[in-house]
This record gives C-alpha cells, structure tokens and sequence, in this order.
C-alpha cells in the first residue's frame, strides 16, 4: 500500500457547514473504505490549513479518484502529497 498526506482547507461551503464536519469525516472513510483506501488519522489543525488526513491506498490513481470525489462535494479543497515511509527510503535513495 501507499502513503499519503492529504492537507486540506475547508471552502465556503464547508466552513458554513463546519458543525458538520465530524460527519463529514466519517463519509469519508466510508467512501474511502469503498474504494480501497484507508484512512489512518483524520487531524483539524491551526494554521495555514484546516485539516490533514493520512491515507493509505493500492494506488495513486484510487486516491486521487477519491480526492476528486470528495473535491465535487464542495466543501474541502486538497493537496495530495505522496508520502514515502523511512521502511522504503534505502531502497529508493538505492536508484540515486
């Protein structure tokens, strides 16, 4: 499986809505868990940004499937980083 680190700012919609937003949560990882993807930690953070999520997925193409799924509902705009755990680092920095 992948790793990644998803930071997230709510939009308009989704700051009005903001009481909701531990429901919101939750759909998610439904509809993650659908599309074989994990959702290890959900964060709401200060600063530039209003929430992280840590994902694991089969692919990057499923979890951007799913970011743009959860980007249509309107109420959180996202940057996916493709996360690389220290377990994969030698063999990555290996092929250098």
């Amino acid at each position: 499986m992948s790793h990644y680190v998803i930071l997230g700012s709510f939009t308009e919609q989704g700051i009005r809505g903001v009481k909701d937003t531990a429901k919101r949560a939750k759909g998610l990882r439904d509809l993650a868990k659908g599309m074989g993807v994990t959702v290890k930690d959900i964060f709401w953070t200060l600063g530039g940004y209003d929430v992280v999520l840590i994902m694991e997925g089969p692919n990057d193409e499923t979890v951007a499937s799913l970011m743009l799924k959860v980007g249509a509902l309107g109420n959180l705009k996202s940057q996916t980083l493709r996360a690389f755990p220290e377990s994969q680092i030698e063999s990555l920095l290996s092929k250098v």
